[in-house]
């Protein structure tokens, strides 16, 4: 317990804290609120943390300075609530108590990124509204005025949500040997790749060539038009499909946002075949493994075909991921959209990692077990090619 009181204390007084979420009220104890969220506020220029109490049909709030947060949590972690998440944007802790309330501190790579002190929930965005930008004005998500359509603020977010992202791979992404190379696998109308180039161009003044790959010809006519019109000239749309799509030389990032089934597949198999530096994916319509999951232990959940397809979806990208840091790649999973407004995408992003031979062993074995676990074959050992399967049976050598 004296480890999780030092850790709280020292991420309220660093202000590191972006969110922290108490659940799981301990058995014998007399019911009140069921959950209690913590956020940090600025308000009149105090740095102050915003306490929501969640009771069955009301919540109740409260602003705290650290020092009276540090006596909230103190009687609540391991006292009442036996569990606790705190997000940072270098690490995620969580913390489990024991029935003998034994405190336990896990720690995981960090999935929230930027701390909002906005006390109304405005948020700081990328793309900020009420300042004209050309693009979204062209795409039909603002006026010229820069005022964001009330039907197309769901895609407002979700443009800055991906920047976000982006912003977070920019120090692997600048090079000096030309412009950042990148292909965006099934860019549909291409919202999100106009984002990235007038993001990386305009706003932060880098050199570009981005290619937005689609099998639809009038959605290709039309993107191309619009890049012309906006003079965005290191951007261009061409029709074809992933499988078949070949690029000389190397690409720095790649990009796969809802490509369909086993076409996240092919996107990650290029994205490792260049090399490629950054890997976004955020897969869906995982049908290939429904059929194929078998494991006697799971029989329950797996007899359920509305669970056995969401169980599926999670084995598939898990599959993925692990077979990215088989090719040298540092993965984490992460929530696209925000619970609050619209259902979570899992998007799957990499960077490309010097490993030693022992890193890629445990990863090797991981992901060996983890796809004989389900006896599993999936499409993603096809698409990463001979590579993968020389590092697969280079594994099994050496058993």
């Amino acid at each position: 317990m004296e480890t999780i009181t030092a850790l709280c204390k020292t991420l309220i007084d660093e202000e590191k804290i972006i969110q922290m979420v108490l659940s799981n009220v301990k058995k014998g104890v007399e019911k009140t609120y069921q959950k209690v969220e913590i956020k940090p506020v600025l308000i009149k220029e105090r740095y102050l943390y915003h306490v929501s109490y969640f009771y069955e049909q009301k919540v109740k709030h409260e602003n705290l300075d650290g020092e009276a947060l540090m006596g909230v949590l103190s009687e609540l972690l391991g006292a009442y609530f036996k569990q606790g998440v705190i997000f940072t944007s270098e690490q995620d802790y969580q913390i489990l108590f024991s029935k003998k309330g034994k405190g336990t501190l896990l720690k995981k790579a960090p999935t929230k990124f930027g701390i909002n002190l906005s006390h109304n929930r405005e948020k700081n965005y990328i793309l900020k509204e009420g300042t004209p930008c050309d693009f979204l004005e062209a795409l039909g998500v603002m006026d010229a005025s820069g005022k964001v359509y009330k039907k197309k603020y769901d895609k407002y977010r979700q443009l800055n949500k991906y920047l976000e992202f982006v912003e977070d791979a920019l120090d692997v992404l600048k090079s000096e040997n030309g412009p950042i190379k990148i292909i965006d696998f099934g860019c549909g109308k291409a919202y999100l790749t106009f984002a990235l180039y007038h993001y990386l161009v305009t706003q932060k003044g880098l050199e570009v060539e981005i290619i937005g790959l689609d099998l639809k010809e009038d959605v290709i006519e039309y993107c191309n038009q619009v890049a012309k019109d906006l003079k965005y000239t290191g951007l261009r749309f061409e029709l074809g499909d992933i499988k078949d799509y070949k690029y000389k030389g190397n690409v720095d990032m790649v990009v796969s946002l809802h490509a369909c089934d086993t076409a996240t597949d092919e996107a990650l198999g290029k994205a490792c075949a260049w090399h490629a530096k950054v890997i976004f994916a955020v897969p869906c319509c995982q049908h290939e493994l429904f059929n194929q999951i078998e494991q006697p232990n799971l029989e329950p959940l797996l007899r359920h075909g509305i669970i056995r397809d969401k169980f599926a979806t999670l084995v598939t990208d898990t599959l993925r991921m692990t077979a990215l840091e088989v090719m040298s790649y540092e993965t984490q999973m992460l929530e696209f959209i925000d619970l609050e407004h619209t259902p979570k995408n899992i998007l799957i992003r990499a960077y490309l990692k010097d490993k030693t031979k022992a890193d890629e062993q445990v990863a090797v074995k991981t992901y060996v077990d983890y796809r004989n676990y389900f006896s599993v074959k999936p499409h993603i050992e096809k698409a990463l090619g001979q590579v993968f399967h020389d590092k697969l049976h280079s594994y099994n050598d050496e058993l």
